[in-house]
């Protein structure tokens, strides 16, 4: 059994990070912060650092939605440093560090996640299939929940290279756990990459709908296969899974 780790295995709340002015706009974002920690390398003033940051995270992001290609966090703030004229390996350590702990810190768990993992493992391999784009984070946060333990692998983007839908994070992960698509399910909240990316392989796709704001809405926007079960709480999975 594959498992999405954001919004399916732990909730991220990336709406609590802290309010900035950005282009005449107030949004949760971590640009303050990274400027604050960074403006003794560059010397800019917020709204110049903003509008730097800004292109560069437009520009990949735009590369990355037409592939479904990894930027890791790292290349984004050594990016930053190139497009500066000021590189620093550093700076782009020292800004991935604050980011990913501010991410983090805005992170939750939820306490019965743990004992379910505990119980599905004995009967099934379990792994970690998810987007994101700071591997050691990722692995952080699952151990901080108390849910790395219960894992055989942990498959994410930042190591493969590409984000789901792509097959090849999918078959990542069933090559870490000796599993075949057509005897594995796979968990997560996106009817795009989770549900749509385990379908192509011929991998079961269960869609958690926990986080989801109008599940029917989104149902109606998706244009891929349905899934095969869809679930409010991972505790609805142990009658699929368990005899």
């Amino acid at each position: 059994m594959l498992f999405d780790l954001f919004d399916t295995l732990v909730d991220i709340h990336m709406e609590r990070l802290p309010l900035v002015e950005i282009a005449g706009r107030r949004i949760p974002s971590t640009y303050g912060l990274l400027h604050a920690a960074s403006v003794h390398w560059h010397g800019l003033d917020f709204d110049a650092f903003a509008a730097a940051l800004g292109a560069v995270d437009r520009e990949e992001r735009d590369a990355a939605q037409r592939d479904h290609r990894e930027f890791p966090t790292i290349e984004r703030f050594r990016r930053l440093g190139q497009a500066l004229g000021k590189p620093s390996e550093e700076m782009a350590e020292r800004l991935t560090r604050l980011h990913m702990a501010e991410v983090a810190r805005n992170v939750t768990f939820h306490a019965h996640h743990a004992e379910l993992l505990a119980r599905l493992r004995r009967g099934v391999k379990l792994a970690v299939c998810s987007n994101f784009t700071h591997s050691d984070t990722a692995r952080e946060v699952l151990a901080s929940a108390g849910l790395l333990e219960h894992f055989d692998a942990v498959v994410i983007s930042m190591d493969v290279g590409l984000r789901k839908p792509r097959a090849e994070i999918f078959q990542a992960a069933l090559d870490a756990v000796g599993a075949k698509p057509e005897e594995t399910l796979h968990v997560g909240d996106s009817l795009e990459a989770d549900v749509g990316g385990a379908a192509q392989l011929g991998i079961r796709p269960v869609w958690i709908t926990r986080r989801v704001a109008d599940r029917e809405a989104a149902l109606r926007a998706f244009t891929g296969p349905a899934p095969a079960h869809t679930l409010v709480d991972l505790a609805e999975l142990e009658p699929l899974v368990l005899p």
